[in-house]
């Protein structure tokens, strides 16, 4: 079977010129929104629960996948502090992993704020799986 090719259609300079301005116009608004999705999740933040983080994340997506200076300052950040970016890094995946990170978070806070004798979430996770792992458990048909 033979194409059919269709010729091309020829593209002013005034086209070209118009579709830079208007990607650089798009890109600038959406660096933009990114900020004030940022701006919104730092308010946020001191709100009980998960508060901001979510919307500082989608905010830095938007932020970092249309601006190369913010994308240059945060591999800067990243090389100085691993530990704290690392985090972010994650969530910024094409398939996040949210609960490890939030698990990781949630013992990082333990850890920080109480004292070895009153964390509770390593214990907890321990019993859990035991308690998984033997309602798991099979005796082997003799």
């Amino acid at each position: 079977m033979y194409a059919i090719v269709m010729p091309r259609a020829r593209q002013s300079q005034a086209d070209e010129v118009a579709r830079e301005v208007l990607g650089r116009l798009g890109r600038w608004l959406l660096i933009a929104l990114g900020m004030v999705i940022v701006l919104a999740g730092v308010l946020i933040s001191p709100v009980p629960g998960p508060g901001g983080i979510p919307l500082i994340v989608l905010g830095l997506m938007l932020v970092l996948r249309n601006s190369f200076w913010a994308r240059k300052q945060f591999i800067k950040v990243q090389r100085a502090h691993p530990k704290w970016v690392f985090p972010i890094r994650r969530l910024l995946r094409r398939e996040p992993e949210v609960f490890p990170v939030a698990w990781q978070q949630v013992l990082r806070m333990e850890r920080l704020l109480l004292p070895a004798r009153y964390r509770m979430c390593i214990r907890w996770r321990r019993g859990r799986k035991r308690k998984h792992a033997m309602r798991n458990f099979q005796t082997p048909i003799v």
